[in-house]
């Protein structure tokens, strides 16, 4: 496939996909969606989506699901697999409630083992330090609401500038897309938010074990 170059912004869509993804002048390649390596232009992500919207534009193998998960992490635990673009809770007796994510663009992926120290209904966002020097056209605040980039919740990752938060954009699951946070469709957050208290380990793994 050509790569995509991006054509025109506006600066709304900019606060909502540029904020995670490459600045304007950027092109990528589009990869199979959901497959390891894909990734998403920004000039190929669309406009926003109604929550009540959000998860039947969703490709089904994305929509969180119960399904066999084999691991040795407690029942609670979050267990990301970055490559297979997929967030697992893990209920016990080798199964586990799967999310599709969005996930870190090249050179924005990592892993670890951490916690969820807060959470956040409709969150504010200050973008951080690092991210205002890569993309200076970021406003400094911006209050939550259907607008905001961090979506309808937000799980903060201990130790680190990372969340799991939502996102109105449901397209750009299954790709990499983030600064190193990761995105679940409005909906699919509020329902993992319901499940997850603070302090919930979060182990982030590249790949799944063998």
């Amino acid at each position: 496939m050509m790569p995509v170059t991006i054509k025109t912004l506006t600066f709304a869509a900019l606060l909502q996909v540029g904020v995670f993804a490459f600045a304007t002048g950027a092109s990528a390649q589009v990869g199979p969606r959901g497959g390891p390596g894909a990734v998403m232009d920004i000039d190929e992500q669309p406009g926003l989506t109604a929550p009540d919207d959000d998860v039947a534009q969703l490709d089904p193998q994305f929509r969180h699901q119960p399904v066999y998960f084999r691991t040795t992490e407690k029942p609670g635990t979050i267990v990301i697999h970055t490559n297979e673009r997929f967030l697992y809770l893990v209920q016990g007796d080798n199964r586990a409630m799967r999310y599709g994510i969005g996930v870190g663009r090249d050179g924005f992926q990592w892993s670890g083992l951490k916690s969820i120290e807060r959470k956040a209904e409709w969150p504010d966002w200050t973008p951080p330090s690092e991210m205002i020097q890569r993309q200076p056209y970021l406003p400094r605040f911006m209050a939550g609401g259907p607008g905001n980039p961090m979506g309808a919740r937000a799980l903060y990752i201990g130790g680190t500038v990372y969340r799991i938060h939502g996102t109105n954009q449901p397209q750009t699951i299954g790709y990499a897309v983030s600064s190193g946070c990761f995105r679940l469709v409005n909906s699919e957050i509020i329902d993992l938010y319901s499940r997850v208290p603070v302090g919930t380990k979060v182990v982030v793994r590249q790949q799944a074990a063998l």
